[in-house]
């Protein structure tokens, strides 16, 4: 039989001072999910649900690392579309110097302008190419390499190729390359619609590697979202739940300190029996 009317051992006031130990911890533990905004800080939390959320913690990392992988790139390939666009738009022009070189009527004087203009805009496009250069990497100067570019994080790539749009590469650099003479005017001509076709591919291509890149980019940030989604369902403190339960567990603890504030009362009573 429990000992009710002592005064050296109290069972009220253990059992009351062990629910007010109870309820103090779980009040703790809801003030650092408020606090925290995470249901799960650590391994002594959960872990399980731990060891789950960092691992999704390495991939989001992962996601980062691998997109802004994509985004150098990028821009890489844009300045090489930039470039390009500029070497046609110059290649444009020297269309026009060459077709007009192939008049048999220019004077000498007309055709050295002509000359000297057509090969202005071949040193003009040429500087374009050696500069379209980004992170050292340059897609279309001559003796340039293809790139291979990470995709995902399970190790997948994507080869970009290069295209070396240098003045040798696109015939420029022949003899006859040049205005001085209607002859010359027509090898030339040919050089230059060759040349355009030639950047006209080189554009085809890279823009189409830029639409593979940023649509490899916006398919990784939906996983990335979808997994930082993900580990937001595991980690995450429903604080207006927690609110609740902290306000519940206020008026518990307010409770539990005048019911063992009454169970060591509890002695004194004896006392009066001896007076």
């Amino acid at each position: 039989m429990a000992v009710v009317n002592s005064v050296r051992t109290n069972p009220g006031a253990l059992s009351a001072l062990r629910a007010l130990n109870g309820i103090n911890r779980k009040s703790a533990t809801i003030q650092d999910r408020v606090s925290t905004g995470l249901k799960v800080t650590g391994a002594e939390g959960g872990a399980s649900n731990f060891a789950i959320a960092q691992g999704l913690r390495a991939e989001l990392t992962a996601y980062r690392a691998l997109n802004q992988g994509l985004r150098t790139a990028l821009g890489v390939v844009k300045v090489g579309i930039a470039a390009a666009t500029g070497v046609s738009d110059v290649l444009t022009e020297m269309r026009g110097k060459s077709v007009q070189g192939r008049n048999a009527g220019l004077t000498a004087q007309q055709r050295s302008i002509v000359a000297n203009d057509f090969l202005a805009l071949r040193d003009q496009f040429d500087r374009l190419v050696s500069n379209a250069k980004f992170n050292e990497k340059n897609l279309i100067v001559t003796g340039s390499s293809s790139m291979t570019v990470l995709t995902n994080i399970a190790g997948g790539t994507v080869t970009i190729d290069n295209y070396e749009l240098s003045a040798i590469t696109l015939q420029f650099g022949l003899v006859d390359a040049n205005l001085d003479t209607v002859s010359n005017a027509e090898a030339a001509d040919g050089y230059v619609v060759d040349a355009l076709f030639t950047v006209a591919t080189a554009l085809a291509g890279l823009a189409e590697s830029a639409r593979f890149i940023e649509s490899q980019i916006g398919f990784n940030e939906s996983l990335s979202d979808a997994t930082e989604e993900g580990l937001g369902n595991i980690v995450d403190a429903d604080l207006a739940r927690d609110s609740a339960r902290l306000t519940a567990l206020q008026v518990q603890q307010q409770l539990s300190v005048q019911t063992l504030g009454i169970a060591t009362q509890r002695p004194n009573s004896l006392l009066s029996l001896f007076s």
